[in-house]
């Protein structure tokens, strides 16, 4: 009489066992859709532990249906975050905690909303009808899970597996930054972040507006006769160290090299330039509120050229909504190239390179054109094309040195892809400058600058890599500027030796765009005559302004 009951507890272990399989796999189909990488593996981490209920014995039906319904929503959810993340990666290349995504949100209301999807429900009823069909197969499923107690006991394999899944949910868990992904969490925190950007849109559009009012109270003019065009270079992480443009041993920046050579005294390397912030938002509010950011009416330098007659471009490969909502819709033109925020982000900066060209052909007389790089914002891999590492696994002077120094293998690694991050940046760059010189070279005034908001520390004072506020790396970065009216060599050479600041900045940009007006400082303008330094005060020990 015991040999049925036994034969059948197995299929009993493997229907609800292959019943847990489907709806894992159905959830790894749906997380695949909207993430790739290690965050594929993390989602699923995070979405097995439930599914180790079906394992449980439940008796009554009231349990069996509350435990099914759990499971189905459970599954739908992550079904649901892989549509709505695979559709704006289709439609946008977008993650929907970006700039693009949360502002557009923020910014619609109802009306809106309804009209973007009667201009898109033929993709929206493809997806819904994905979700409505893996939500039939999910809720059967769900309800396969195990019903009442073998008398022979779980198999030693099955208990084995679910320890095994238990075991890697709690770690999925006890990760904060893993349980920011689940879909619970994220969309509560992201529904959150569209209110809250709701809010500061209405303040910072009045602090905007504010901005350019102070702007034309201050009544710029521009002292210079006939068409004008600046190009701002901010980028990021960069530290002036790896450059072999300032004595580096690695041939990181062979076409500004080259640069230099021909331009002779057009172009200035500040060669003591530094940054007085070590994080990105703290050095644009320094560097373009003019070094006073917390003054009761700070001038900002795209208010002050558009109140002149410039008309502005701020075109990024950041995804910041901080930065576009501070700086860049103070411009006339906003492009924003990129469409995922955070380290993650893969999208070079060579993306813009077009843009600049687009707005060096604009027609406008006067033209302030300013371009944010990413630079070699960690991770440094994602910083440049794949592939394209000359530095690795390369033994030269560095590598030599470094290991002298004692430094750790990875952070040796990390100046590998360093270094190759700023070799693809030098390409960038060298394209801003080459397109500034060349477009409009029928007539009329141009100039050029670029420098970094901060800079990065791998392995030059320390054994590891990343912002560091603590060390002088943190805040060494390079300067440089091109004028197609030469400053002249005694100038050249005297502006060559003087440290900069970075937080000083707009004086020098005011400059190169010629405006006048009654808040002028030329103490500040390291292209002034009456330019006097003074050194900020740091969080990091600087032994010398100098070099």
């Amino acid at each position: 009489m015991n040999r049925p009951q036994a034969a059948s507890a197995p299929s009993s272990f493997q229907r609800w066992g292959q019943a847990a399989g489907g709806l894992a796999a159905l959830a790894t189909l749906f997380i695949v859709l909207g993430h790739d990488g290690r965050r594929v593996a993390q989602l699923v981490l995070l979405a097995l532990p439930l599914l180790a209920w079906m394992a449980w014995p439940v008796r009554s039906r009231a349990a069996q249906r509350t435990r099914r319904i759990a499971l189905w929503l459970w599954v739908m959810l992550f079904a649901l975050d892989g549509v709505s993340r695979a559709f704006l990666l289709d439609a946008y290349q977008a993650a929907p905690d970006g700039a693009l995504v949360v502002g557009a949100v923020a910014n619609s209301n109802g009306r809106e909303g309804g009209e973007y999807l009667q201009s898109h429900w033929r993709v929206a009823l493809l997806w819904v009808a994905a979700l409505a069909a893996a939500g039939a197969f999910a809720w059967r499923l769900a309800g396969r899970g195990r019903q009442a107690p073998s008398s022979l006991g779980m198999p030693k394999c099955w208990v084995g597996v679910l320890a095994v899944v238990i075991a890697l949910g709690i770690v999925a868990y006890a990760s904060k930054p893993w349980r920011r992904l689940h879909p619970l969490v994220f969309w509560a925190n992201w529904a959150q972040s569209v209110q809250a950007l709701k809010a500061d849109m209405a303040d910072q559009r009045l602090v905007r507006d504010r901005a350019l009012a102070h702007a034309r109270q201050a009544e710029p003019v521009v002292a210079h006769e006939g068409p004008s065009t600046v190009v701002l270079v901010i980028t990021d992480s960069i530290n002036r160290d790896n450059m072999g443009l300032y004595g580096y041993r690695r041939d990181t920046t062979p076409r500004l090299q080259a640069h230099q050579r021909r331009a002779g005294e057009n172009m200035l390397v500040l060669r003591n330039a530094w940054s007085v912030d070590a994080s990105t938002l703290p050095a644009l509010r320094n560097m373009l509120a003019f070094g006073e950011p917390d003054a009761d009416q700070p001038q900002h330098l795209l208010a002050l050229a558009r109140a002149a007659g410039y008309k502005v471009w701020w075109m990024s490969n950041h995804d910041d909504i901080a930065i576009e909502q501070q700086h860049a819709r103070l411009a006339d033109v906003v492009d924003f190239v990129n469409r995922t925020p955070g380290r993650a982000s893969a999208s070079l900066d060579g993306e813009l390179l077009d843009c600049v060209q687009e707005a060096l052909e604009d027609p406008a007389q006067r033209k302030l054109i300013v371009v944010h790089l990413l630079g070699a914002h960690p991770h440094y891999r994602l910083r440049f094309p794949e592939g394209e590492n000359p530095f690795d696994d390369e033994v030269d002077a560095v590598e030599t040195q470094m290991q002298d120094q004692g430094r750790a293998a990875w952070v040796r690694r990390f100046r590998q892809d360093y270094d190759a991050a700023l070799l693809y940046h030098d390409f960038v760059v060298s394209e801003t400058l080459q397109l500034t010189q060349a477009v409009g070279r029928e007539g009329g005034y141009r100039a050029w600058m670029y420098l970094s908001d901060h800079g990065q520390e791998v392995g030059h004072v320390s054994d590891r890599a990343g912002h560091s506020p603590q060390t002088e790396s943190g805040y060494r970065i390079p300067a440089l500027v091109w004028r197609s009216e030469a400053l002249g060599p005694a100038a050249t050479q005297a502006a060559a030796r003087q440290p900069f600041r970075a937080d000083w900045l707009a004086w020098t940009v005011a400059d190169l765009l010629h405006l006048r007006w009654g808040g002028n400082q030329p103490g500040r303008n390291v292209l002034a005559p009456e330019y006097r330094w003074q050194a900020p005060v740091l969080p990091a020990k600087v032994k010398s302004y100098l070099d």
